[in-house]
């Protein structure tokens, strides 16, 4: 790595440190219930028009059902939003209703947090759309995690009455979403537009190109018919392309959600690439550090809660040391650049007047070392989020991303989907490391035993059998087959990414799949929808279980979960049981690519 892209790493994670502190310590307040009288009385309109008492704690199943309840109805909402947009206001393009199969994903995909987009955003939804209903759903999706999270962490941290109980779904969405995501995404937003990321309700404008393009065309009759002449040849005249619309909209409001939420949908179809969603570098910093800034923060707010800050710190180095090593991977790959054009006689040496490398698919504004760390921290954390193409990756760089979403989706991760999958290999950890040295297993006083390991285990392989099951069915079935544009190792590659994507509730994607189908559409919004909610049932019943148990002193015998020793075994067992799973796809797809171009 150049000493550029050290420096900008060495940046990104003292801001993040910074800014991470003190959000997860007002997170904890939130986990705590320990809300100020002020945002009570806000709060209290909300919860006598839905009929809660915040103060009144769930059952893990209770709190499970309301939580699925709340999703299904944002997915039907999401769904009968894009059909019936043509019909509705804010939709000065006149974008027409958006095809039921596409719909459906759609909806399911941002219900998720996974916000796959299988469609160009600038050409087929209105700005009702976006807003009601995508940004909508950035906003409690993003909450939804974060209530699980603090299930969780409350079942560490409650002393046992044997109820199960981990606290008030309906209190616990509000107040992320009210006190958390909401003011800071107004802040981000204001800052994005101020930096150039727009914020309209213009319809698309009509301008000018600097550059025009002159081609021949036959010249028409009266009647229509090409004009000849004396030689039978057409007549053809010059013909001048003058102008270029340019899509408006309510960006900037979006792309702040989009980034904090860990969410990914862009409003436009280039995503992070485009200038109206990431003008300059200051934006592209500022959204890289949004996307890990409460992945980050809940590592602060378990410590707190469980009142032990060493246990926060242990998760967050785990998390750090994995992150910083897929950064060390992913930046030299693409700046060694393409074996093949060397013989052509390009240079790809970095230079004065050239960024060098591997610049395909990658803005010139960011260079390779702001756009390989944008797509390690991207498919790092669960947002999907792009600022250039993944599918124009060297292959070891496309394998990075790869892995990250594998191991996951728990370095650094979702927001709250990243802290409870990483609590949950860390569950996983110690009873490993109990059968190790002959004893019962105990994680933060609360011992880990054969009901907690048989949910453990469903919330781990719930995913690896989405992605294999699913990238096994694309490549057999004919409809599958049908969307690979790149023959070979790189079209197997682009659909495991997909379904990798989609399982892991990401949302990024190589970009060079054709899968917006009614076989894709179908088959990726499944895995979303299970990839989501087929692990956060079980997580919640760990949540539940947990809170029910007593919780044990600290003996001799236990085993301390916050040093180093710790910390080397959390990220084996990541490595080893997260990535395993994967190994022989990864040996078919860009393993086998890597070797035919470097050969």
């Amino acid at each position: 790595m150049t000493s550029s892209a050290w420096g900008l790493l060495a940046l990104f994670l003292v801001l993040l440190g910074l800014l991470a502190w003190p959000v997860g310590k007002f997170l904890a307040a939130l986990c705590n219930e320990r809300v100020p009288r002020w945002m009570q009385r806000v709060e209290a309109p909300l919860y006598r028009l839905s009929g809660t008492r915040p103060e009144q704690s769930m059952h893990w199943l209770r709190y499970a059902f309301a939580l699925l309840a709340f999703n299904a109805i944002g997915a039907i909402f999401v769904y009968a939003l894009q059909r019936l947009q043509a019909w509705l206001p804010l939709n000065p393009a006149g974008m027409a209703a958006v095809s039921p199969d596409s719909a459906f994903n759609t909806a399911v995909s941002f219900v998720s947090n996974t916000n796959w987009q299988g469609y160009a955003g600038e050409s087929t939804m209105s700005y009702l759309t976006q807003m009601l209903g995508l940004s909508v759903q950035n906003f409690f999706s993003a909450a939804t995690g974060i209530a699980v999270a603090f299930a969780l962490v409350r079942g560490f941290a409650r002393r046992g009455d044997g109820k199960g109980l981990v606290g008030n779904f309906w209190a616990d969405i509000t107040r992320v979403t009210l006190w958390v995501l909401v003011p800071i995404s107004f802040v981000l937003a204001v800052v994005f537009a101020g930096q150039g990321v727009i914020q309209n309700f213009d319809a698309y404008k009509e301008v000018s190109t600097l550059e025009t393009t002159a081609f021949q065309q036959p010249r028409n009759g009266a009647d229509g018919q090409p004009l000849k002449d004396e030689k039978g040849q057409p007549v053809m005249e010059d013909a001048t392309t003058k102008t270029q619309t340019l899509a408006m909209g309510p960006v900037a409001s979006q792309e702040a959600i989009k980034m904090v939420g860990t969410n990914g949908g862009g409003f436009f179809n280039a995503n992070s690439a485009h200038p109206y969603e990431n003008p300059t570098a200051l934006v592209n910093l500022l959204q890289m550090i949004a996307i890990f800034l409460i992945p980050a923060a809940l590592c602060f707010t378990f410590g707190h809660v469980v009142g032990d800050m060493r246990q926060g710190w242990a998760v967050l180095a785990a998390m750090t040391v994995m992150f910083v090593v897929a950064v060390i991977v992913i930046t030299p790959a693409e700046q060694a650049g393409n074996p093949l054009l060397t013989p052509l006689g390009v240079d790809q040496m970095h230079g004065a007047l050239q960024a060098g490398g591997n610049m395909e698919g990658k803005e010139v504004r960011f260079g390779i070392d702001a756009s390989s760390l944008f797509a390690a921290i991207t498919t790092a954390a669960s947002c999907g989020a792009v600022n250039g193409m993944h599918d124009s990756l060297t292959p070891i760089g496309g394998m990075v991303p790869l892995v990250l979403m594998q191991l996951g989706e728990v370095v650094f991760g979702g927001v709250g989907s990243g802290l409870y999958g990483m609590l949950i290999f860390a569950m996983l950890a110690v009873f490993i490391a109990g059968l190790m040295i002959g004893r019962t297993p105990e994680y933060l006083g609360k011992k880990i035993e054969v009901r907690e390991m048989k949910l453990i285990s469903i919330a781990i392989l719930v995913t690896p059998i989405l992605v294999l099951a699913g990238t096994a069915v694309a490549v057999i079935a004919d409809a599958g087959k049908a969307g690979i544009a790149n023959p070979g190792a790189h079209g197997f590659s682009e659909i495991l990414y997909a379904l990798t994507s989609a399982a892991n509730n990401n949302g990024s994607a190589f970009a060079g799949l054709s899968a917006n189908t009614p076989f894709y559409n179908g088959l990726l919004a499944l895995a979303m929808w299970l990839g989501r909610f087929a692990m956060i049932v079980p997580v919640l019943a760990v949540a539940g279980a947990l809170a029910a148990k007593k919780r044990l002193p600290v003996t001799s015998g236990t085993l301390p979960t916050h040093g180093p020793l710790f910390v080397s075994l959390l990220i084996g067992t990541v490595l080893l049981v997260g990535l395993l799973n994967y190994v022989p796809a990864l040996a078919l797809g860009p393993i086998v690519e890597h070797l035919v171009l470097w050969k």
